[in-house]
This record gives structure tokens, C-alpha cells and sequence, in this order.
């Protein structure tokens, strides 16, 4: 299948053309026809997926068959996402979709001074996506109205659960009209998430996409057990191989990504940090270097884990272990992206050995560890379940060289198509 079997209007056609694709992806094929249709969805879809493009284009679509509102300050469609780095994304995808329309999209977030934002939305705005803080405070400033609003999509609804706002989320559904068109996507169906969609969709078409391979089937993962000392270390003689053009290293504290990032350009490696600490402008500005390849590292807090496409990433580096087990799939999600081959790493100090466990039982599977490296430190006591496999054990003859890059080619990798989102 083709675009051009989805019946889409010419303008779309033809910026979807210069974008650079040419075949939908399974859920871009099996929304897009529903909602141009007027059906509520509820979808299933990992990042990386194509989701965003899956909702944006019927969207685009029928806004404009409807013509230009009469007064173009009246909001017809609302996009809440949980991330300020979502949000941007998800308007960056309206735009290069919509760029033969004319049609206004206006993000807006919390972080930032709301004035600029404020401005935006008063030169007049069709489609507005929201990160559900900035926008309920907006609401009560009565500076937005969301009243006329036919479509609203839940982006991320399970991330959104996470980080607690779907108190947010529910205020803001009050503010819109009942009778409108719904979709909402979410990773995981978990019961509260179940519960809200039963509440907002009418007679839903549920759309489940289930990759060929899992996140953690698809990318290549080693382990390396080494000291708190030696990570650093350890992670510049990895960055000896040049074939990690860009690389995301995760570090759980503000503090801990900082310094990492220092020790990295004391080493002359072009490395910028983003965390909580960081402006937004400093992390869109971190981010757009890191995607341009104007710096080869960024160092992340797991203000990154989830949300962030970035198109061709190299390697995932865990040099802290997270917390809680789901996260590691997050992290390294952030490569491999709709089956495009992946390689992650984790490091593992003595005093993560517990994090690994609940990270190993999780992943129903040992990562494979790498002994063949020179700050390797044998932790002993790893006990795993009896419901946990063991993968083989990967020994690089020469580590300044070593390349875990899975060869392998996944259904529906077809070059640009699959990073369609």
C-alpha cells in the first residue's frame, strides 16, 4: 500500500512526497482510513511507530475540507502530550504535513515565559498542542478557549498517568464539547488509562500495533559490570569507535549528567547535557545540536527516556542503572526506532547489582555481559529467577574496535518510510 491509496487530498500528497516517504506504516494504514471516517480510536502504539503521522494527517485533512474558520482564534483541534520535547515534535509533524495548507498549529508548555505562546495563539490558531499544565493555567486565565474544539487527541496517555496528569487531563476534557472526535494512544493499557478511555471515546475502533519484534528483541544489548570510578572511563574508550556518530547516555541525577558531560568535553568530545535544571530554551538548543550532529553525545536525565525522536541514533549508553525496571526499556527504545537495528549498553557498579536483578526479571532474559574489556569488575552474586533465560556471553577480540551492531534487517524497515512519524 501507498499513500495514494488512503484517498488523501493533494496538498498532503504532495508534502508528504517531499518529506521524503512512500508507504504508510501498519498504523498510519489502519487509523488514518478510520478517522478520516469520523470514528473515535484507541490506539496501542509504541513511539517510533508513526503515530503522530497517524492522527495528524486525517486531521489535516478534514479541517481543511472544512475550510477556514470564521474567526480563526477559536481552536478546532487539541493535542495533549505529556513532554515539552513531545510537543514540539508532534508541531513540527502538523507543519511539514500541513505546509500546502493553511492551516495554523501553535504549541504551548510550561518552562517558559508564557507571553510569546500568549501572542501565538492571538494571531489566531486551527490546531494547538498542549502539555496539560501550561494549558489548564491558560484555561483558568481565561486567555484560551477550547470550546469549539471537534477534534482532541491523548498522546501518550500511559506517560501522561505517569507523571501525574491525568487529574490535568480530566479538567481539561470538561472544557471540551462532548461532541467531538477522540483518539487516544498510549503505550500501555494499564486499568486507570482503560477507565479514562471508556469515559472519552464513543464506540471506539481499537487499533493495536504490535511490532514484528519487541523493543528488546530488536536491539542489540551488552552489559558491563565496572566500578563507579572506572564508568567514565569505560565510556570514553566505547566512544573510541567511531562508528557511534550520535550517543545518548543516561545519568539518574541532574548533578551526575553535568559532570559526565564535563568529563566528556575535557576529553574533546563535543557533549551537551539536558535535565530538569535546564531551561527550555538550553534543552531545544541541546537537543536541535544533538539532532543536527553539530555534538556527537547528549548526556540525559530520564526527562529524555520517553518521547524523543531522534532519527539515526547510534548507541544508548545507561552509565547509572534506573530505578524502576520499565525504564530501561524506555531508555533504550530511544534507538532501534520501528525496527531499524539498535544498540544499547548498560553499566553496572556493585551498588546497582539489585536494580540489574529487577531489570533482568522484568526483561525475562539476562542481558548479555561483556568480560572482554579493560575496567571489567566481576560482581558476584548474580541469582537469577528460574523464569529468566541466560543470553550467551559476547566477547570482543579487540574492545577499541568492538561493534555490536545487529545486521539484521525487520519487517517494514524500508528506508525513510519507517521513521515516519
Amino acid at each position: 500500500m501507498t499513500f495514494n491509496d488512503l484517498n488523501l487530498i493533494e496538498p498532503i500528497l504532495r508534502a508528504i512526497e517531499k518529506e521524503g516517504y512512500t508507504e504508510p506504516t501498519p498504523i498510519q494504514e489502519e487509523a488514518i482510513p478510520v478517522l478520516l471516517d469520523g470514528k473515535d480510536v484507541l490506539g496501542s502504539a509504541q513511539t517510533g511507530t508513526g503515530k503522530t503521522a497517524a492522527f495528524a494527517i486525517p486531521i489535516l485533512q478534514v479541517l481543511n475540507k472544512q475550510g477556514q474558520t470564521q474567526n480563526r482564534k477559536k481552536i478546532q483541534s487539541l493535542i495533549l502530550t505529556p513532554t515539552r520535547e513531545l510537543a514540539m515534535q508532534i508541531k513540527e509533524s502538523f507543519r511539514a504535513y500541513g505546509q500546502f495548507l493553511s492551516l495554523k498549529t501553535v504549541v504551548i508548555f510550561g518552562g517558559v515565559s508564557q507571553k510569546s505562546q500568549v501572542q501565538a495563539m492571538a494571531r489566531g490558531v486551527d490546531i494547538l498542542v498542549a502539555t496539560p499544565g501550561r494549558l489548564l493555567d491558560l484555561i483558568n486565565q481565561k486567555i484560551i478557549d477550547i470550546s469549539q474544539v471537534k477534534f482532541l487527541v491523548l498522546d501518550e496517555a500511559d506517560r501522561m498517568l505517569d507523571m501525574g496528569f491525568i487529574k490535568d487531563v480530566q479538567k481539561i476534557i470538561a472544557f471540551v464539547p462532548k461532541e467531538r472526535q477522540t483518539m487516544l494512544f498510549s503505550a500501555t493499557m494499564p486499568a486507570d488509562i482503560q477507565k479514562l478511555a471508556n469515559a472519552v471515546l464513543r464506540n471506539p475502533v481499537r487499533i493495536a500495533i504490535t511490532p514484528v519484534e519487541t523493543t528488546v528483541e530488536a536491539i542489540t544489548q551488552s552489559l558491563y559490570y565496572v566500578s563507579r570510578k572506572n564508568k567514565t572511563n569505560l565510556l570514553l574508550k566505547i566512544l573510541e569507535n567511531k562508528n557511534y556518530t550520535s550517543v545518548l547516555v543516561f545519568s539518574r541525577t541532574k548533578h551526575g549528567a553535568n559532570k559526565i558531560a564535563k568529563d566528556l568535553r575535557i576529553a574533546h568530545i563535543p557533549t551537551l547535557e539536558i535535565h530538569g535544571n535546564k531551561s527550555q530554551g538550553a534543552r531545544t538548543e541541546a537537543l536541535y545540536q544533538f539532532k543536527s550532529n553539530q555534538v556527537r553525545v547528549l548526556v540525559a536525565t530520564d526527562i529524555a527516556a520517553r518521547g524523543l525522536d531522534i532519527e539515526g541514533l547510534s548507541l544508548v549508553v545507561q552509565y547509572d542503572l534506573p530505578d524502576v525496571p520499565e525504564t530501561y526499556i524506555h531508555r533504550i527504545g530511544r534507538t532501534g526506532r520501528a525496527g531499524l537495528d539498535g544498540i544499547a549498553i548498560a553499566f553496572c557498579q556493585q551498588e546497582e547489582f539489585s536494580l540489574l536483578k529487577a531489570i533482568h526479571k522484568h526483561l525475562k532474559m539476562q542481558i548479555p555481559l561483556v568480560t572482554d574489556q579493560p575496567y571489567h569488575d566481576a560482581i558476584v552474586g548474580l541469582d537469577m529467577p528460574s523464569s529468566v533465560s541466560k543470553a550467551p556471553v559476547q566477547k570482543p577480540k579487540n574492545f577499541s574496535k568492538f561493534d555490536t551492531r545487529n545486521k539484521s534487517k525487520h519487517e517494514y524497515h524500508s528506508s525513510k518510510t519507517n521513521r515516519f512519524n
